[in-house]
This record gives structure tokens, C-alpha cells and sequence, in this order.
């Protein structure tokens, strides 16, 4: 009998629980989660290009000049 009573009040719990969020109109929707990823993929992408553009184009010519100086035994 006791572990009925548990099970109802659980059941209660649960039946309250998820009326609570249906009323629930401040809360966060999927497309609102979906959005937010978006963005983050979006300025993710942004930042390996510049990433990729200044290492291309700044990094990796004077890291090839001074490794090449570096074993340059000759001069």
C-alpha cells in the first residue's frame, strides 16, 4: 500500500513538473538553441579563415627565411 502512495505521489510530482513547463512562456525554444549554435559556427569559421590567411601570409614565409638561415652553413 505504502509503495503505492509513493508511486501516486511521484506520479503527481511529475504530472506538476510538466505542466509547469508547458505554461512556462520566458523559457528557451529549439530555434532559439539552433540559432545560437549557428552563430557560433558562423564566427568559428570566421576565425580559422583569418587564422589560416595570417598564417599564410605572415607566419609561414618568415618561419621558412630563418629555419633556411638557421642551416645556412655556407653563408
Amino acid at each position: 500500500m505504502k509503495k503505492m502512495i509513493v508511486k501516486a505521489k511521484y506520479g503527481t510530482k511529475i504530472w506538476h513538473k510538466t505542466r509547469m513547463v508547458l505554461r512556462d512562456k520566458a523559457g528557451e525554444s529549439y530555434v532559439d538553441t539552433g540559432v545560437k549554435i549557428l552563430i557560433a559556427v558562423v564566427i568559428g569559421a570566421l576565425l580559422l579563415a583569418g587564422l589560416y590567411s595570417l598564417f599564410g601570409d605572415v607566419v609561414m614565409p618568415t618561419l621558412t627565411k630563418r629555419i633556411t638561415e638557421m642551416f645556412n652553413y655556407a653563408g
